[in-house]
């Protein structure tokens, strides 16, 4: 009886689109919710679905959450606001207040049915598109048969086509779920599904009770098994996009490593701190704009990276002026001073802002997400992987057109020869060293958007970055580009395998079974010097 109701409810539904209702009649049905009486309660509610008023979705909505009172005595009805507002059922009019002798209109489980079947075809048939597909895919995941009529009526008036396909959705699930639908009815609603192939169409097929015609069990089998590969397409797709995203955290973190490494031939371990000096400068920067300057606040990235690279530049100078000069040819010494030297630098942060993780906010433009098939891209991420890119290409083209590229490029091939040459290798050493230190800065700002802004950032990306100069080849950009791309996909492919910590030990004894063959990485570099 329960769901014969239902259905009568909905073809109510559809006819109210068609006729138009008789002057009164909302009206005699907002006064029959006042009788306190079960079957008034629920011919009201179905009257009121199919009047057309606007008033008739606050109404039944009232219901369904107990804030909808009722005077049998004057037969006025009353919706109480969430904000508190009590408004007349019957106008629309705001009142002072419910009478004493008005009381909250009952409902039993038979009526709550009817209620939610009453609410989810009003809003399959809402003029808000936005809500008509929120109905359509909620109708979707829960097949009702009961919304059946009100669906096949919605699809017959939708003019949008993803709604029109939203609401095809959801009549193919209905049919499939529905005990007396035809074998040719249910044999059409699957390729319907099938084109959908996300994860709720699967979840639905392989829900799809056994005892079906042996046609349609068969077609059901073919389009699990088609969706089944089309997600797992897609998940090698989304793996690759997570590697890039990883690819180019390291390949940022590691361009200043390269740089250092490749000119100077010194082991900085002190590295990831100048990310972290990066990364706690944009905390600085986003701090002043929230207090003093909040309209700036989506420009705070704009202004955070040139300073960061100022920054975190001039304490690589000072570093290398101060300490790594004394330690050349030294590689030992060198690896300990700088190890030293980022325990310092930690502890310094600590010191300053403390040690727990500081909140760096994402600006608007780096919010949200979008999809693309059944992948995800969040808009940061797709920011950073730009960003890094055009890092990358600003850095080739300084060293390729800059007389301080030039400089640096001759004192990586041949140290001595470049000396001879009247280039200052002091002066060189000095400006990579910063250099290098001011990209490392650049790499904090982008890495605050993504990880937690913290003293131990740096200590996160130092092995992963050494690693991409390793296998890149020493000094070689365009190596540490291919590494740092290569190294991220690997990652994200052995993760599901392996899991997080087994994936990166495998890919540390691959990089070690390569360095043997290859001592010198992908792409090694040439010059006397280098090739002595």
């Amino acid at each position: 009886m329960d769901r014969l109701r239902a259905v009568a409810l909905a073809l109510l539904l559809l006819a109210g689109l068609a006729i138009p209702a008789f002057a009164g009649a909302f009206e005699d049905a907002v006064a029959k919710l006042a009788n306190d009486d079960y079957s008034d309660t629920a011919d009201a509610v179905g009257a009121l679905a199919t009047s057309g008023n606007p008033l008739a979705y606050p109404i039944i909505s009232a219901l369904q959450d107990g804030r909808l009172s009722a005077d049998p005595d004057t037969k006025k009805v009353y919706i109480t606001d969430p904000d508190g507002k009590i408004i007349d059922a019957a106008t629309g009019a705001t009142v002072a207040g419910v009478p004493d002798s008005a009381s909250a209109v009952r409902l039993n489980n038979r009526l709550r049915r009817t209620v939610e079947t009453a609410l989810g075809g009003l809003t399959l048939l809402s003029p808000d598109p936005a809500k008509r597909l929120q109905a359509a895919q909620s109708v979707f995941r829960s097949h009702d048969e009961t919304m059946l009529p009100v669906v096949e009526g919605a699809l017959a008036k939708e003019a949008l086509k993803g709604i029109k396909t939203a609401f095809s959705e959801a009549r193919a699930a209905i049919l499939l779920y529905k005990s007396d639908a035809s074998e040719v009815d249910k044999l059409e609603a699957v390729p319907v599904i099938k084109a959908r192939g996300d994860q709720e169409a699967l979840a639905l097929l392989t829900g799809i009770p056994p005892d079906q015609p042996p046609a349609v069990a068969s077609a059901i089998k073919g389009a699990i098994s088609a969706i089944q590969s089309n997600l797992a397409l897609w998940s090698s797709v989304q793996n690759a996009w997570y590697g890039l995203s990883l690819g180019s955290v390291l390949l940022l973190a590691a361009i200043g490593l390269a740089i250092t490494f490749g000119v100077m031939g010194v082991i900085n371990m002190a590295h990831g701190e100048m990310v972290m000096i990066g990364a706690y400068t944009t905390f600085v920067v986003q701090e002043t704009i929230r207090t003093r300057y909040p309209g700036l606040f989506d420009v705070s990235l704009l202004i955070a990276v040139p300073l960061a690279f100022v920054v975190a530049g001039a304490i690589g100078v000072l570093i290398e002026r101060s300490i790594i000069r004394f330690l050349y040819g030294r590689p030992l010494e060198t690896l300990l001073a700088t190890w030293g030297l980022s325990l310092v630098l930690q502890q310094a942060v600590r010191t300053a802002f403390g040690p727990t993780n500081r909140e760096v906010g994402n600006p608007s433009w780096m919010s949200g997400a979008f999809e693309i098939g059944q992948i995800t891209i969040t808009y940061n991420r797709l920011w950073i992987l730009c960003f890094t890119l055009a890092v990358f290409a600003i850095l080739l083209a300084m060293l390729r057109y800059t007389s301080l590229g030039l400089e640096m490029r001759a004192v990586t091939q041949n140290r001595r020869m470049a000396a001879s040459m009247g280039i200052r290798t002091s002066r060189v050493d000095a400006l990579t060293f910063g250099l290098g230190s001011g990209i490392a800065g650049i790499a904090g700002v982008a890495l605050s958007q993504i990880d937690n802004v913290s003293p131990n950032l740096g200590q996160s990306y130092i092995i992963d970055s050494f690693m991409v100069v390793v296998f890149g080849g020493v000094g070689n950009l365009w190596g540490t580009l291919v590494g740092a791309f290569t190294l991220g996909i690997a990652n994200k492919f052995l993760e599901p395998v392996a899991g997080a910590v087994l994936g990166k030990i495998a890919i540390l004894v691959l990089i070690i079974l390569f360095i043997q063959k290859r001592p010198r990485g992908l792409f090694a570099l040439k010059g006397r010097a280098v090739e002595a």
